[in-house]
């Protein structure tokens, strides 16, 4: 007896388990992941998926022969291997080649839209005596070198937690360390220049309101060396600081015990300090990304993105790093340059990288991490593609060298690594006083003297790290708020947090500091 057939699944909408990013994308992006056999309604049809699809990754809606362009964010990602519509898209299948584009703004790119005065909001900052204004106020033990690291965290531990507290000094928000691995030991020129002008511009970074300087002695990378930068033309350093050299007073124990009583004088004064209203255009905020996923890029960095314009168009100031993850979209920030200048400054950041990577035998698309990769993001195209719209959409004013500030407000880039641990201090040491940190599967890093404010793409991660990621762009994924609406949300949260609301990553004094070594060779 015959059996009568099965009768076919029925169709769903694409949205119930996918993303087309951009209408120009022959790919979609997995929301969940899809069972074999699911029947999609696309925008060229019905789409029959060949195989199960883990979430954050995507297949294509038609056959696409070897060589052609596969698309996504209505740019090119790659090219295909041999991909069969509704068949997950691996490495395999993706080629990691696509056409160099490089256009140049023909006229000046408009001003951004700005706000008028009377709409511009307002922050509780410290005020300080050269002009800027500070988020937080600290007092530092900055090391000049490796040799003096120790001694610096030991003083910065002990104060913190024999001489310190809230209650006793409300205007101090703690006594924190840079140790770090530089300093004696490296070679002169630029590596060298990074270096200590990172340390100057900690020392006179509005976060902090005293510092005390610490060196062994004999180091390249000195006391009096240090003084070049911190009292020299670019600097104009006015706090109370104190110094200690570890070799002049006797060895780790003097230099420990003086340490304490310095803290001890610069907790009185730097105490005197206290918040007062200040425009929101005071601020510059650093935007970083790091355990990325797929949906990075389609939620939390363009949510953050749409801070940043808000920022932007109040006056404000945004950096954006990270030059390993423009390549392959460095054509869309230069189409957003101020003009042409600008345009090739961008790309000369990029092409400087590439070479700078390949004099070490290595690729930029060696950026993408395992769990990146796992997360959907196949090569550093993907990657930069979505990581960019953290940027926002206001013009590009220019680009500087790591840990310099910027020449002017609105949207500038910072030349440096994607490696958090030493992108994030240049930020910082560029002059951020916040940051804001978009994570896909959950990443738990601070800073030393600036709060970093975490940004959950999906809501899985969110849930799932709560005690260390303070928002959450996922309902953009789940239907239950906007690109703008979670924008506002992120920004309203960034004036609250500069006026003082402690985020997860200074309540587990995540306190991260490193500095890139731009071409370093141990001497």
């Amino acid at each position: 007896m015959n059996q009568p057939p099965i009768p076919a699944s029925p169709a769903v909408s694409l949205e119930e388990y996918a993303i087309q990013v951009h209408p120009a994308d022959n790919t979609a992006v997995v929301r969940r992941a899809i069972p074999a056999g699911t029947i999609l309604r696309t925008p060229i049809g019905d789409l029959a998926i060949k195989e199960f699809i883990p979430r954050g990754h995507r297949f294509s809606f038609t056959d696409l022969p070897e060589g052609a362009m596969v698309y996504q964010y209505g740019q090119p990602i790659g090219t295909s291997a041999g991909i069969k519509a509704g068949q997950w898209i691996t490495q395999e299948l993706l080629h990691n080649d696509i056409p160099l584009i490089r256009i140049l703004p023909k006229c000046e790119t408009s001003a951004p839209e700005y706000f008028p005065a009377s709409k511009i909001g307002t922050f509780q900052g410290y005020r300080r005596e050269d002009g800027r204004v500070g988020t937080r106020n600290y007092i530092l033990i900055l090391p000049t070198s490796m040799c003096s690291s120790h001694e610096a965290q030991q003083i910065s531990m002990m104060a913190e937690f024999m001489l310190w507290n809230r209650q006793k000094y409300p205007n101090i928000d703690g006594v924190v360390a840079t140790p770090h691995n530089k300093g004696c030991g490296c070679q002169n020129g630029s590596n060298l220049d990074v270096l200590m002008r990172t340390l100057a511009a900690y020392a006179s970074h509005p976060n902090v309101g005293g510092c005390v300087l610490v060196d062994l002695g004999c180091e390249k990378t000195n006391l009096t060396y240090l003084d070049n930068y911190l009292y020299g033309e670019k600097i104009n350093f006015k706090k109370p600081v104190a110094r200690i050299g570890i070799q002049a007073v006797g060895g780790t124990a003097n230099a420990v015990e003086r340490g304490m009583k310095a803290v001890e004088i610069l907790l009185q004064e730097v105490n005197r300090c206290q918040r007062t209203t200040v425009p929101i255009s005071e601020l510059i905020l650093g935007v970083k990304c790091g355990a990325s996923d797929s949906f990075s890029g389609i939620s939390a960095n363009p949510a953050l993105g749409h801070a940043a314009d808000l920022l932007v168009r109040s006056h404000g100031t945004v950096l954006v790093t990270e030059t390993p993850e423009f390549c392959g979209a460095e054509h869309i920030l230069a189409s957003r340059a101020k003009n042409a200048a600008v345009a090739n400054e961008i790309y000369s950041m990029v092409d400087w990288y590439k070479n700078f990577a390949a004099r070490a035998g290595a690729v930029l698309n060696e950026n993408p991490s395992p769990g990146n990769m796992k997360a959907g993001l196949l090569n550093i195209t993907i990657k930069s593609l979505g990581a960019i719209a953290k940027a926002g959409t206001t013009r590009i004013e220019g680009t500087m060298g790591y840990a310099e500030p910027p020449h002017g407000k609105g949207v500038w880039l910072m030349q440096g690594p994607g490696y958090d641990q030493e992108s994030t201090p240049g930020l910082v040491a560029s002059g951020a006083q916040v940051v804001v940190f978009t994570t896909g599967m959950g990443s738990t890093i601070g800073n030393a003297i600036a709060p970093v404010i975490k940004l959950a793409s999906n809501t899985e991660t969110f849930l799932r790290m709560g005690n260390d990621i303070n928002l959450n762009a996922g309902t953009i994924l789940d239907g239950t708020e906007t690109i703008p609406e979670v924008g506002h949300r992120v920004f309203d949260y960034i004036a609250q947090v500069a006026s003082g609301e402690q985020v997860f990553a200074e309540q587990h004094k995540h306190r991260e500091f490193q500095i890139w070594g731009e071409t370093a060779v141990s001497l």
